[in-house]
């Protein structure tokens, strides 16, 4: 057999394994250095029993950098791990382990190696007599899948749900599988910002992974947060008050519970929290960004304070914290060139300090990332939108963006507010204008989108009717 059959016939059996190469991870290039921190973050602060996958994805990030000699030795403690979590299961669990290594020996040439991995798939499948040859629909297979897909962005937290859900059908009280479809239920819910308890779709996930592991501080401090979403701060408290007394993936509870008491007005509680946080991993992005948000709220503060007519002194005040915030939020980007969100607060800040040009070229990069998952880019459409109409002074472009925004369906208050703004817009220029076709037409649109037809007809008319007037 030469050697490009062998190989091919190796590619067709990779392909069929279920592994962090099989699963469609799609993560840019500028992503893996910060995705690779956030990850060493997890081996370091977060408290779980699943620690194996966690080296697992480090290998998968590894080789992404090319780095295939450490993405091996990332293999070797994942199988370590797995032997030592999971003895009674261990054999099933390392599947997802021998994969990535049958991939990873392949991209390295070193196809006997692979083919030794392979064997060992195939063997594990016949012994748990699986239908086919290199793969196993086992519940703790689809967890391993669910798991990965949280770690890569929002693009991926839908799938990552559907895997939970599917290993819970398998296995409904299993505490691993139920933390895994809390979490992906609450970024989801994060994504679309319910305010209302029948919105939050993730209320009981959470509370169903706290009754099957109460010692999970981290699943609390997220409850603690959805709780306040929907107008339930005092006992979202509780929760927070208990995760702040564990030692559990202190870390991280410290960076929720931060969240929370900014939320609340307690922003230097807020600061406090993430500074202890930011002592145990100084380059995080997240802490870096949240501390520049707290600053953020602290100049609002004061501004409000002052009637927004601040004193000299006060003034003074506002340009320290503002240049404070800036050097926060762009050591964030620094961190993550693909954190929409931070450059969009970072524009916010650099519009306070005066610095248009820095405003707009924050916003031009946060509109230039690719991977941004539609609900932030719905966000940061709405808010650049804002920037031309009130900076710039760009009604068309206001325009522009505002209905950028609105386009993207997804049931946002950001939508909502981006039609209010734009049908503001549109009555503000029919005030100036009553002939103003565009503005009619506009309008008719807002309409149509609130389903008010009679209104939305209306208003198309009058467009139509002016258009032929001017032709005549």
């Amino acid at each position: 057999m030469s050697k490009n059959t062998d190989e091919d016939n190796i590619k067709d059996r990779l392909d069929q394994l279920r592994c962090h190469f099989t699963w469609k991870l799609l993560i840019e290039d500028t992503e893996v250095p910060d995705l690779e921190n956030r990850v060493l973050d997890e081996i370091d602060f977060l408290d779980t029993q699943y620690r194996g996958g966690i080296h697992n994805f480090l290998a998968y990030v590894k080789h992404l950098q090319g780095q295939n000699k450490e993405a091996l030795e990332s293999l070797k403690a994942a199988e370590d791990l797995i032997q030592q979590e999971h003895a009674n299961q261990s054999d099933l669990r390392i599947l997802v382990t021998w994969g990535n290594y049958a991939w990873l020996y392949y991209h390295m040439g070193q196809l006997a190696e692979a083919k030794i991995y392979l064997d060992k798939v195939e063997n594990t499948c016949k012994k748990f007599a699986s239908p086919y040859c290199y793969r196993v629909e086992r519940p703790e297979m689809d967890s391993e899948e669910g798991w990965a897909l949280l770690k890569c962005g929002g693009k991926h937290y839908e799938r990552a749900k559907v895997c939970f859900e599917k290993a819970l059908k398998g296995d409904p009280k299993n505490p691993e599988f139920s933390a895994g479809y809390a979490i992906s239920t609450y970024r989801l819910d994060y994504l679309s910002r319910p305010t209302q308890i029948s919105e939050a779709f993730c209320l009981q996930p959470l509370k169903e992974a706290i009754s099957l592991n109460p010692e999970d501080a981290y699943i609390k401090a997220l409850l603690a947060l959805r709780l306040q979403d929907v107008g339930q701060e005092a006992e979202g408290e509780k929760y927070i008050k208990e995760a702040l007394t564990s030692t559990s993936s202190q870390n991280y509870v410290f960076r929720h519970a931060a969240k929370f008491y900014r939320r609340k007005g307690s922003v230097d509680k807020a600061l406090e929290l993430l500074k202890k946080a930011l002592q145990a991993t100084p380059s995080s992005a997240v802490l870096h960004h949240q501390i520049g948000i707290c600053y953020r709220a602290q100049v609002f503060q004061m501004k409000k304070a002052a009637n927004w007519q601040p004193t000299a002194q006060a003034r003074g005040a506002i340009g320290r914290i503002t240049r404070l915030a800036i050097s926060h939020f762009e050591f964030a980007v620094e961190q993550r060139p693909t954190f929409g969100l931070a450059y969009k607060h970072l524009a916010d800040m650099y519009i306070e300090a005066g610095d248009l040009r820095k405003a707009e070229d924050a916003y031009q990069k946060a509109l230039g990332i690719k991977s941004l998952e539609e609900e932030n880019m719905q966000d940061i459409y709405f808010h650049y939108g804002q920037f031309q109409e009130f900076q710039k002074k760009s009604e068309i472009n206001a325009i522009i963006y505002y209905l950028k925004s609105i386009k993207i369906e997804k049931p946002t208050w950001i939508r909502q507010k981006s039609i209010s703004s734009l049908e503001k817009l549109a009555l503000k220029k029919l005030r100036r204008n009553a002939l103003d076709t565009e503005s009619l037409s506009i309008l008719g649109f807002i309409y149509r989108l609130k389903g008010e037809m009679n209104k939305a007809l209306e208003y198309y008319e009058q467009a139509l009717r002016l258009a032929a007037d001017l032709e005549n």
